[in-house]
């Protein structure tokens, strides 16, 4: 047989496996050195029994760094963890790490090591009597997916939940399962927070998380966070008593502790957590994102408590306060050029200080960068269009962004705002000119958007009155 012969049925074999390298995961590449420190910062600070897929995580992630050799260590670290957790029981435990291990050796030119791993698959997968020769399926395998989905970001959500689902169909009192999708159900209903439903749902997988693993500290600082939005504050701050407990998770929970008191309003403690957390951990993207969001709440009551006319000390303070939150959301989208939040903050505090430049440039980065979500979206032609009307005055554009975020179907936060900063625009026009055309149709618009035709007729045909033929018009009546 003739050596491609050859590579082509190793390749074929290797395709059929479950693991890192056949998953699809969907990683962008300036995303993959904050993903490296996230997974290292678990390796190191949080206490869990489910370590194993984070390592093999790890190679993957050396391994798309080009660092093959250094993947190798990781894997091995993950086959030696699993003989300690499952010992006799280990087989189908390091069906991941064996797949993992072919790859590797097959991108390394290592053919004859690569098919002694997959032999070791067949051989499990044959004594198991499963249908396929190299391809398990089994509610482990789907949880191991599930897990290295929901470690690799937002857009690998969806597709989390669906493993950790189908885990669970399969054995339902599963600790490692129901931890793995509760957290997957807290993260997307954080992902898509405005589009969702309250919280009833995602409070009842963390409750069920708690139960079958009792000691699990991140899972308690989560079920806390979302009974503080559900409006059960005072409840969520016994589970964040309990978190602390736990004295070997500390370090990594700090900085949703810290997220939990941010939203309280004790910006002192959420500070407080936060550099602790961050002399362990001083390149998490997530702190640095955190402190500045905590600088920027400290500018805002300065603010509310000077009636928004700091001086003396207190305008020192806000000046001061500005820059400290600029350089973390500096780090945050140096380190992750992705993190499409940092970016927003990040200009509105250049704005803040008066730096009208760096802010537009923050924001076209944004609006430059591809596929975001319709969340993400309307969240920045928002902001950008509040910047363009009150920084740059220009009502023209600010209206151009304020639709574009309207336009887009999709309940949100950022949507209604929109809605809000349009209306107002089109009313203080009307004032001056009671016959602007583009304003009675921006209101005829909001009102068809909000289903209420009646009223939105009524400003067509005010518009329509005013101009007997309507050529190259800027009605907005068909979005």
């Amino acid at each position: 047989m003739s050596n491609n012969a050859d590579e082509d049925q190793i390749k074929d074999k290797l395709e059929q496996l479950r693991c890192h390298f056949t998953w699809e995961l969907v990683i962008k590449d300036d995303e993959i050195p904050d993903l490296e420190n996230r997974v290292l910062d678990q390796i190191e600070f949080l206490d869990t029994k489910y370590n194993i897929g984070i390592y093999n995580l790890l190679a993957y992630v050396k391994h798309l760094r080009g660092q093959n050799e250094e993947a190798l260590k990781s894997l091995k670290e993950a086959e030696d963890l699993t003989l300690q957790e499952y010992g006799n029981q280990s087989d189908v435990r390091s069906l991941v790490t064996w797949g993992n291990y072919a790859w590797l050796h097959y991108h390394m030119g290592r053919h004859a090591e690569a098919q002694i791993y997959l032999d070791e698959v067949k051989n499990t997968c044959r004594k198991l009597a499963n249908s396929s020769s190299y391809r398990m399926e089994c509610p482990q395998m789907d949880c191991e997916e599930g897990w290295a989905l929901l470690k690799c970001g937002g857009e690998n959500y969806e597709r989390a939940k669906v493993c950790f689902e189908k885990a669970l169909e399969e054995d339902p009192e599963n600790p490692e399962f129901s931890t793995g999708y509760a957290i997957t159900i807290y993260r997307l209903e954080s992902f898509h927070k405005e589009e969702r439903s309250p919280g009833a749902f995602c409070l009842n997988t963390l409750k069920q998380a708690i139960r079958l693993n009792p000691k699990d500290a991140y899972i308690k600082v989560l079920l806390a966070l979302k009974l503080q939005a559900v409006g059960q504050e005072a409840e969520g701050e016994k589970y964040i008593k309990e978190a602390l407990t736990n004295a070997s998770s500390k370090i990594y929970v700090f900085r949703y502790i810290a997220t939990f008191y941010r939203r309280k309003g004790s910006l002192g403690e959420a500070l407080w957590f936060l550099k602790l957390a961050l002399e362990a951990t001083p390149s998490s993207v997530l702190l640095h994102h955190q402190m500045g969001l905590c600088y920027k709440a400290q500018i805002i009551q300065i603010k509310k408590a000077t009636n928004w006319q700091p001086k003396g000390q207190d305008k020192a303070n806000v000046n001061r306060i500005i820059q400290s939150a600029i350089y973390h959301f500096e780090f945050a989208v140096q380190q992750k050029p992705t993190f499409e939040f940092a970016y927003i903050d990040l200009a509105e505090m250049y704005t803040e200080a008066g730096d009208h430049k760096k802010a537009e440039d923050a924001y076209q980065k944004v609006l430059c960068m591809e596929a975001l979500n319709k969340h993400m979206l309307q969240q920045v032609h928002f902001h950008y269009g509040r910047f363009l009307e009150y920084q740059k005055k220009s009502e023209v554009d600010a209206i151009s962004h304020y639709l574009k975020a309207v336009k887009i179907e999709n309940a949100s936060l950022g949507r209604n705002k929109s809605i809000s900063s349009l209306k107002k625009l089109a009313l203080k026009k009307l004032q001056k000119d009671a016959s602007d055309i583009e304003s009675l149709c921006i209101l005829g618009f909001i009102h068809k958007v909000k289903g209420e035709m009646n009223e939105a007729l009524e400003y067509y045909e005010q518009a329509l009155r005013l101009v007997p033929v309507l050529e190259n018009s800027v009605l907005v009546t068909d979005p």
